[in-house]
């Protein structure tokens, strides 16, 4: 069984918990949760995440600023913003600018969002397996290649 690792930042302690007690019975999914974005990537520096679930408004780094730093150190990782405040300019910078995988407003439906996460953690799986057999088929033309020169000496 694959543990997924999940981060969820949101400044409002009462969030968290009610976010960790919407995944509790996803026993396949290690939580873990940061009431500060500076924290939370200080910790996505050392630790890869499976998905990332952040509060657009947080007071020390906004959710979209902390999706775009961590699409560059985890480009693989799903993002889904939360927001208690739906602005048409928020949505779009969320996609366009931090890639955003889905948007959610408070308060969100723990179903949706478990479907959200889940078909996340299920397009990461096979972008990372594409590009296991993508590499797999350039070492083999490049094999292919070797045997051709090899052949016509």
């Amino acid at each position: 069984m694959t543990i997924h690792n999940i981060l969820i930042v949101d400044d409002e302690e009462h969030i968290l918990k009610a976010l960790a007690r919407t995944f509790r019975h996803q026993q396949d999914w290690h939580i873990e949760t940061f009431t500060q974005a500076s924290d939370a990537l200080r910790r996505a520096r050392s630790r890869l995440f499976d998905a990332v679930i952040i509060d657009c408004v947080m007071p020390d780094i906004d959710g979209i600023s902390f999706l775009r730093e961590l699409k560059s150190l985890q480009p693989d990782a799903a993002r889904i913003l939360l927001t208690g405040m739906v602005n048409i300019d928020t949505v779009v910078a969320a996609i366009n600018e931090a890639s955003a995988f889905r948007f959610f407003t408070k308060p969100w439906d723990d179903q949706q969002l478990i479907q959200a996460v889940t078909e996340g953690l299920r397009i990461k799986q096979v972008l990372l397996e594409n590009r296991m057999l993508a590499q797999k088929v350039r070492d083999q033309q490049q094999e292919l290649e070797q045997l051709r020169r090899q052949r016509s000496v």
